[in-house]
């Protein structure tokens, strides 16, 4: 179950990462902090920031971005620049990528990344959309 979250910790997400979250997607998550989406093709967990404020939030946001992130970066053909954000337990991944003009923030739009290729996939402009379909 989703939950808000301080904006604190998705500043420490970012110092930890290097990077910028899109302005929608810290606002979605803001508000709800991880959550549930689907694509034509598959139902998707979002990661959660790390929520430290409390034992409860520590367990609900243990496999939070980062983690999720690391562990993605170790197979073969995931984007190193890439950042994850929802997973379809099957290994596939939802993912941000850098701005072409800014390597420090991401993009908007959200890719699906299939594990056993590596081929990425448009799938939304942004979380507002990704969570509408």
């Amino acid at each position: 179950m989703p939950f808000p979250i301080d904006a604190k910790y998705i500043i420490e997400t970012e110092q930890q990462l290097e990077i910028q979250f899109p302005p929608l997607f810290k606002q979605k998550m803001m508000e709800e902090n991880g959550g549930e989406a689907s694509t034509e093709y598959d139902d998707w967990n979002l990661y959660p920031f790390f929520d430290q404020s409390d034992k409860k939030r520590i367990s609900r946001t243990c496999n939070h971005i980062v983690l999720e992130t690391k562990q993605a970066r170790k197979w073969n053909n995931f984007p190193l620049t890439a950042i994850a954000i929802a997973s379809n337990g099957c290994g596939d991944q939802l993912i941000l990528i850098p701005l072409d003009n800014d390597k420090k923030k991401l993009s908007e739009t959200i890719y699906f990344w299939y594990h056993e290729t590596g081929a990425l996939e448009k799938v939304a402009e942004n979380i507002n959309e990704l969570i509408e379909q």
